[in-house]
């Protein structure tokens, strides 16, 4: 590197990043420019290879989120599943990027396979915006999803908070969403406690969440006595002693318990079907 230069651009370079990654990790140059960073600054750090160029006009921090930098590239902005997984919402199948762009732009350097998404949004997109915000990407999940995974990803952003119910009540929701709005459960804890209401309703038992029973919640309760308990990835050590300890007092008390892990629930589902369904013909759903 050009020593005259660094000497130019050396703070200006640290102050650059930090104003870049604030605004996460991709912006335009003329905000920089509005809050008074010098061109000669800008052009320095992309000179050097402390910033990116990712488009004309815009400037990146080499570390920035690879989806991000794609985006602006593409002039799209990301959404859907895509913009779920990046605001840690539960999604449960991974795939290719999801993107929005408005009606009629040509679209030339996205990826193969990635999916464009032309519909209106719920929340108006600024021009530059990169990322949708949460409303309108649980509106476009909703068509793009089947039922019971995007009910997933609506239960996690209502769990986490990212959206309010109300809010979103007053949103123009197409009729679909709306419908998945009035699904939506407040108790499920995880993207897999979500998945057992919806697949077992065919039964036509009550099916009840997060019951305090003994001491403790059990995440599901179907029928009167026939126990259903999901363990997460943190369910080892003090927790997984815990839990044994429960199941056995609940034995004493007549529940009947099946202990299951994430990989029964989503990958070895018709097993778990089974084994449930043939619990209930047994009776052991219902109180002696």
């Amino acid at each position: 590197m050009d020593r005259g230069m660094g000497r130019g651009v050396g703070r200006g370079v640290d102050e650059l990043r930090e104003a870049i990654a604030y605004a996460g990790g991709v912006m335009r140059v003329a905000e920089l420019r509005d809050r008074r960073f010098p061109r000669r600054a800008i052009e320095g750090a992309v000179s050097a290879g402390a910033l990116l160029r990712p488009r004309r006009g815009w400037v990146a921090t080499p570390d920035a989120d690879p989806h991000l930098i794609a985006a602006t590239r593409a002039g799209v902005v990301l959404t859907c599943v895509t913009q779920a997984r990046r605001l840690g919402l539960w999604v449960l199948h991974g795939g290719p990027a999801h993107v929005a762009a408005p009606p009629h732009r040509h679209i030339s350097e996205v990826s193969p396979g990635t999916r464009v998404h032309w519909a209106k949004p719920l929340v108006p997109r600024h021009p530059h915006a990169l990322a949708d915000p949460v409303e309108n990407v649980l509106a476009l999940v909703v068509g793009c999803l089947p039922h019971e995974e995007a009910l997933v990803v609506w239960e996690s952003a209502l769990r986490q908070g990212a959206v309010e119910r109300e809010a979103l009540a007053r949103m123009p929701l197409p009729a679909a969403a709306r419908a998945l709005l009035e699904e939506c459960s407040s108790y499920s804890d995880s993207g897999l406690e979500t998945l057992v209401p919806v697949r077992l309703r065919f039964l036509r038992l009550p099916i009840r969440q997060q019951v305090w029973i003994a001491g403790h919640h059990v995440d599901h309760l179907i029928g009167e006595r026939l126990v259903l308990q999901i363990d997460g990835g943190h369910h080892v050590g003090p927790q997984r002693r815990s839990d044994i300890a429960h199941d056995a007092l609940l034995t004493l008390l007549g529940y009947h318990v099946i202990r299951v892990d994430y990989e029964q629930v989503v990958n070895r589902w018709p097993q778990l079907h089974e084994t449930i369904v043939r619990a209930v013909a047994q009776g052991l759903h219902r109180a002696a």
